[in-house]
């Protein structure tokens, strides 16, 4: 019995002296490289003495911890490396910081919704090898997109939308392994879609880049989408091979010049959201869209679309909106046929 009181007693001091010397766990999380670049990054805004995460108490600010005191800034509970930058409230003015190249443990990049953010996309950005997630949308960044992005291989999701960036897209960023999301709609770009983009490795891909001036015809191998929005463009020829995909689930190719018979065209069983809206297409609606189970909306409308529209499925839900100013489609909820 004394042997195990003995025993206890050592177990107890032993770890007593564990807990006393390791460092206390209240202690700052934020790697001195990282809030080193997050300074510079805030200084290259506000100036050396403001910071964008500054408070009232100077104290506070030089004692900070930016894993958990800075809004915005998320760290790896493991590692304590930044992995999340996140700034959204308008703050902002100027070009992007080039230090956010120094953050190179980054996941997750959203600088967004920042009015006075112009200039172009820094190159350092590239130095951000694990970066998976990046949105720059609703600013105010111009110039050409760079094609250096199609260097971030880890990326899952690229969102430029609602800027300025002018000239072609890149066809590099076809060849990013992982992308499953592409916004550049909102912008003045020009020119063709790239080829390439029948290449992405994912089928599951959802590609924005409606509101732009990009003309010529849609790619033959852009067939595997899950999502495209490529309306208000001014796209011509014939897009009908796009529908056959079982993988894709909405289209809209509103607002283009696009130019194709519409009656004997293949729609995937996938499909539930469909809009041809304002473009040059002829023929009659094909009976076996009303088979789709998804469909949920279509909209044919301002087009030359001919005969009687089908009955049953989608149909069912759909008003004269979906069908106006054609030239002589029939039926519920137009007039009806002769």
């Amino acid at each position: 019995m004394r042997t195990c009181k003995i025993s206890l007693q050592v177990s107890l001091s032993i770890f007593l002296y564990t807990l006393l010397s390791t460092p206390c766990l209240s202690s700052k999380l934020c790697n001195p490289d990282d809030k080193a670049a997050l300074l510079q990054f805030s200084q290259h805004y506000f100036g050396n003495i403001s910071t964008y995460w500054k408070s009232d108490d100077a104290d506070a600010d030089a004692d900070a911890d930016c894993c958990k005191d800075w809004e915005g800034v998320k760290c790896d509970r493991h590692t304590n490396r930044v992995t999340t930058l996140s700034l959204s409230n308008g703050q902002l003015s100027g070009e992007i910081s080039s230090a956010l190249g120094d953050l190179p443990y980054l996941k997750t990049l959203h600088i967004r919704k920042q009015p006075n953010i112009t200039g172009t996309i820094p190159n350092s950005i590239v130095k951000l090898q694990n970066l998976k997630f990046l949105r720059f949308d609703w600013n105010n960044l111009s110039g050409p997109v760079p094609s250096f992005l199609s260097q971030l291989k880890k990326l899952h999701f690229l969102d430029l939308s609602f800027n300025r960036f002018s000239g072609s897209i890149p066809p590099s960023l076809s060849t990013l392994p992982d992308l499953y999301s592409l916004h550049l709609d909102r912008n003045q770009l020009t020119g063709s879609i790239p080829d390439s983009f029948g290449s992405f490795k994912l089928t599951n891909i959802s590609i924005y880049l409606s509101h732009n001036n990009l003309s010529g015809s849609i790619p033959t191998t852009l067939g595997s989408a899950h999502i495209i929005d490529f309306s208000r463009n001014k796209l011509t020829g014939d897009a009908s091979f796009l529908f056959r995909n079982n993988n894709i689930s909405r289209i809209n190719l509103a607002r283009n010049l696009l130019e194709f018979n519409m009656t004997n065209v293949e729609f995937g069983f996938g499909l539930n959201i469909i809009n041809l809206n304002h473009n040059n297409i002829y023929g009659s609606i094909p009976l076996s869209l009303a088979t789709l189970p998804q469909l949920q909306s279509l909209n044919v409308s301002y087009n030359h679309l001919c005969g009687p529209i089908p009955t049953g499925g989608g149909f069912v839900k759909l008003d004269q909106s979906s069908y106006i100013h054609n030239r002589c489609l029939c039926g519920v909820p137009m007039p009806p046929c002769i």
